[in-house]
């Protein structure tokens, strides 16, 4: 296969068989490497059919191969032939139109002839020779450079001299080429390729130096030092095309006024925004809970974003200044001149994000992790109070009216925001909107670097409203972002600041496009999560005791009541140890301790007993014997049926010994007593005086139901036992399941006072010996249960076995909400199944037991309502997404008509081509929305998600509109 590929590779390189023009069928000479197939076609032929392409690279046939070419060659005495490309509007003289006549405004660029003359001395095509030609320049043309996606282009053009023509600058850029200058432009860039640029430079961040460096390759393989080096016209002309962009985005085109801070940035279309997607005065009623409404920020700084001080500072131009993501300079270096920088002691662990240098810090939302306009702030000395305050607060002023309620998540909240508000009121510069409560937070990945009161004061597991945010959304966004910020690091201010912008604006334009199938999953896992939280919580709530259940939920209700003004309030999510708990755990760790924990106790009410009673092993066994007494022989285990052996079905490890098995034998055979032979003249003891050492109590099975077998107690009407026998095990697996939950809060104990605090990493001290201790003991205790179970199984209990499930070895560990509260990894975490079997008895009889399970159940309760949060707030945002693009629609449809005044052409075409894309986006999240809610089988209303948004007969130039209401 690679010698086929290799062999056509080659053939491309020769002439083809058929000698013919593709379009006259006269003689082909020229081939067009950039058309499909490189057709061959005449001289006349290549300059007709690429007049409007004067950037394709052409070969001519020299006798022996194929050389690089232009389309202007000598022709006799006449002097350069052209064939001229038109522009401009309708109607243009065609091509070989050389009498510098067109319709006013239009410019007439002539076809590339060669690439000498270009001011920076001859340039070398591809591995060919230089070809020099001595062709004067022709009167009234402008030798015009143009650099383009396939190289570097010279060109002739002639600029429309008539009365009223625009400047020679304008009429470039009608036909799509962009002036490096404006006065006298003798350079120029084609918009695909500065579009191509940044592109490059958004999605591979490709610097302007890299990328015009892999245009001198395109342009000549060979001799790159001769291609002219524009890489500073590059960084100037991108600049101006990235302001037009957003300006043209944004319809400032149409408005006829300068945008506002931070209005050529796109904001999140599913966060709560007044009079965008959200109508407060509708839609806020008593049924929905006021945390629905409310914004949720996440601050961050980026150090890799790092900035060299400018130069001279006074040369340095601003485009868009404050109108996009990054503050406006001088405003906010007015407010860093009047903030003081007070250091404060630190009541947590010591971060020192505030010790590093220059970089910026941003702010998203923390949902769906879309950059706040105006919201992002350079560093100078590091991350200080002041650079997040100016931040913070432009964020929350970014259409917010209305809202009441904000959550803001920071790593080190837990001291920035103790004096967030003494801070504000102090400046003149920073304000937060009035009657905003601001709640804080820390990030789940950042927090637990922090004390373990921070983690119930500050993680989003435990905030009201939060849903199931994380907070560290923003560590995502740096990512793509740093990707140019090592080629921005030198730029002036002004440029930087640009470049950056445009990234944040298109990774919120891409958020925007895919919140549809964004939204849709969040839906239907949080539907998912939410039934799996609600089953793990009614287990746990409907064991407890009615009235400790409601006294958790008043102080549940009163904690998160106080959370702005005491946040110690919220120390019930954890364990208080005390000396008395520690005390008691710490007793119960030596392994005299009995495998039922010394409770001795069976967890009543748990399964349904025998006759109403208690189920306990030494009853049943006592009524067992009792009542067989007499009939012991008729169990004996030569009656075994199906000749099986006392043995058969148990743990080869619990089986007797070939020997052991010999001493049963001549113990319990027929001729080892009971009928007394006492003329046998030898000396054997009667089977009454025999040696007590051949007797081996633990290998002995009890002929009990379950190691008969139901067929055989069927048969020797014995069912009676079985039921008996069942009660018994139930006794014994809720023995087990008792002590097993003892002994693991006792070793959660122990991990958080012995073995956390211990200075040392070895496994040899004595606080390890006291978990080891323990771990023995829960693990005789799973292996009793582990029997009981299989003995179960053996009478059938089908519906016992139901609540008695397996024990895994994973549920054998220590419950990390006592263990270790900062353990990364448990908000999804639940008590396994045996902890919400008998969570009243536990707590009544253990008072240490009590507080563990009030723990548990806050936090399962706390799981629960996050879920529930996350199922409301994904309706409501999939609600809010549609509005904002209907939204965004109708406001490019009202572009058309600006002012009452006659619309132009062209805006009316851009307006309704925005107004066609939103109401797109808009019908393709509806779309998901509606197949997500089938699938999910929710019956919410989609009737009124895309309302108002119907099209009409109405024509402009060809175009529907849409009917505005």
């Amino acid at each position: 296969m690679t010698g086929d590929y290799l062999e056509i590779l080659l053939e491309r390189e020769g002439p083809p068989p058929n000698w013919v023009c593709c379009v006259c069928d006269g003689d082909g000479a020229q081939k067009y490497h950039d058309c499909l197939a490189e057709p061959m076609f005449c001289t006349r032929c290549c300059r007709t059919q690429h007049t409007w392409l004067p950037f394709h690279q052409i070969s001519q046939w020299n006798g022996d191969f194929f050389e690089r070419t232009t389309l202007m060659k000598d022709t006799d005495d006449e002097g350069p032939s052209a064939a001229s490309s038109t522009a401009g509007t309708p109607g243009a003289h065609g091509a070989g139109d050389n009498d510098g006549k067109g319709p006013p405004g239009s410019a007439h660029p002539e076809v590339l002839e060669d690439h000498n003359n270009m001011g920076e001395g001859d340039m070398f095509l591809d591995d060919e020779s230089p070809v020099y030609t001595t062709n004067p320049p022709v009167a009234g043309k402008t030798c015009i450079m143009v650099v383009h996606t396939l190289g570097v282009h010279t060109i002739i053009v002639r600029f429309c001299q008539c009365a009223g023509a625009q400047r020679p600058d304008k009429q470039l850029f009608k036909m799509g080429l962009f002036p490096a200058s404006f006065a006298h432009p003798k350079m120029a860039f084609t918009f695909s390729f500065l579009d191509d640029f940044i592109l490059n430079n958004l999605e591979c961040g490709t610097s302007a130096m890299n990328y015009y460096s892999k245009l001198r390759h395109i342009t000549s393989s060979m001799f790159l030092h001769l291609v002219p080096d524009r890489y500073r016209e590059l960084m100037r002309v991108a600049r101006q095309w990235r302001q037009l962009k957003l300006l043209k985005w944004n319809g400032f085109s149409h408005n006829r006024r300068d945008p506002k801070d931070g209005e050529l940035g796109l904001f999140c279309p599913a966060c709560p925004q007044p009079g965008i997607n959200v109508t407060l005065l509708m839609e806020v009623d008593d049924t929905k809970p006021g945390w629905l409404y409310s914004r949720s920020l996440v601050m961050d700084g980026n150090f890799k974003a790092e900035h060299l001080h400018p130069m001279h500072q006074e040369d340095e131009v601003w485009l868009t200044n404050g109108k996009c993501f990054m503050v406006a300079r001088a405003r906010y270096q007015a407010h860093l001149a009047l903030a003081k920088d007070s250091a404060q002691r630190s009541e947590c662990n010591n971060h020192r994000a505030v010790n590093q240098a220059t970089g910026i810090g941003g702010c998203t939302c923390a949902r769906h992790g879309c950059f706040m306009p105006n919201s992002v702030v350079d560093f100078q000395k590091g991350e200080r109070q002041m650079n997040m305050d100016y931040m913070l607060c432009n964020a929350l002023a970014h259409n917010t009216d209305g809202l009441r309620r904000a959550l803001t998540f920071y790593d080190v909240n837990c001291q920035y925001n103790k004096h967030l508000r003494q801070r504000v009121d102090e400046s003149l510069h920073l304000r937060i909107p009035s009657r905003m409560d601001i709640i804080p937070g820390i990030g789940l990945w950042h927090i637990h670097g922090h004390q373990d009161k921070c983690y119930v004061w500050y993680a989003s597991n435990f905030i009201p409203g939060a849903a199931r945010i994380d907070g560290e959304v923003m560590e995502t966004l740096w990512a793509p972002l740093n990707i140019i910020s090592p080629s921005a690091r030198g730029m002036s201010t002004p440029h930087r600041q640009e470049c950056l912008d445009y990234q944040m604006n298109d990774c919120n334009f891409m958020k925007m496009i895919w919140m549809g199938l964004f939204l849709s999953w969040k839906y239907k896992e949080a539907k998912r999560r939410v039934t799996k939280s609600t089953k793990a919580f009614d287990s746990l709530n409907d064991t407890a005791d009615l009235e400790m259940v409601e006294w958790w939920e008043v102080q549940e209700r009163h904690a998160q009541a106080s959370r702005v003004r005491d946040l110690s309030a919220l120390d019930i999510y954890d364990v208080q140890l005390q000396k008395d708990i520690v005390a008691m755990a710490l007793i119960n760790t030596p392994g005299s301790m009995n495998p039922e924990g010394g409770r001795g106790r069976a967890a009543a009410g748990v399964f349904p007993s025998h006759g109403g009673k208690t189920p306990t092993r030494s009853r049943c066994l006592d009524r067992i014997w009792d009542h067989h007494r007499g009939n012991a022989d008729s169990f004996g285990y030569g009656d075994l049926e199906d000749g099986k052996t006392p043995h058969q079905g148990q743990d080869p490890r619990d089986r007797p010994s070939p020997d052991q098995a010999a001493a049963l034998h001549r113990r319990d055979g027929p001729d080892s007593g009971g009928s007394g032979n006492e003329d046998s003249g030898n000396d054997q003891v009667q089977a009454g005086d025999r040696p007590r050492a051949l007797f081996r109590p633990e290998i002995v099975v009890i002929p009990l139901p379950s190691n008969l077998g139901m067929e055989r107690c069927e048969q020797l009407g014995a069912v009676d036992l079985v039921r008996q026998e069942i009660t018994l095990r139930e006794g014994q697996a809720n023995d087990m399941l008792h002590a097993i939950r003892v002994h693991l809060a006792d070793k959660a104990i122990l991990f958080r006072t012995t073995v956390r605090p211990a200075k040392s990493q070895a496994r040899s001290t004595r606080a390890w010996a006291q978990v080891h201790s323990v771990e023995r003991v829960i693990n005789l205790n799973s292996m009793i249960y582990r029997k009981c179970r299989a003995q179960l199984h053996n009478l059938r209990a089908d519906q016992l076995l139901e609540k008695c499930r397996v024990l895994e070895k994973s549920d054998l560990k220590a419950t990390s909400v006592v263990a270790d509260l900062n353990t990364r990894g448990q908000r999804n975490s639940t008590l396994p199944w045996f902890w919400s079997l008998d969570v009243q008895g536990d707590s009544v009889s253990n008072n240490w037991m009590n507080k563990f399970y009030r723990v548990h159940w806050l936090w399962t309760k706390a799981l629960w309502d996050r879920w529930e949060e996350e199922f409301l707030l994904v309706e409501h945002e999939m609600h809010w997404t549609i509005n904002f693009l209907v939204h965004r629609s109708r406001t490019w449809l009202k572009r058309t008509h600006q002012n009452g005044d006659p619309p132009r052409v062209g805006h009316t075409c851009y307006a309704i081509r925005q107004a066609q894309m939103y109401r797109q986006l808009a019908e393709d999240a509806h779309a998901r929305f509606v197949e997500v809610f089938r699938v999910v089988g929710n019956l919410l209303d989609l009737s009124r998600l895309i309302q108002n948004v119907v099209t009409t007969p109405d024509v402009i130039s060809g175009n529907s509109l849409w009917k505005i209401p």
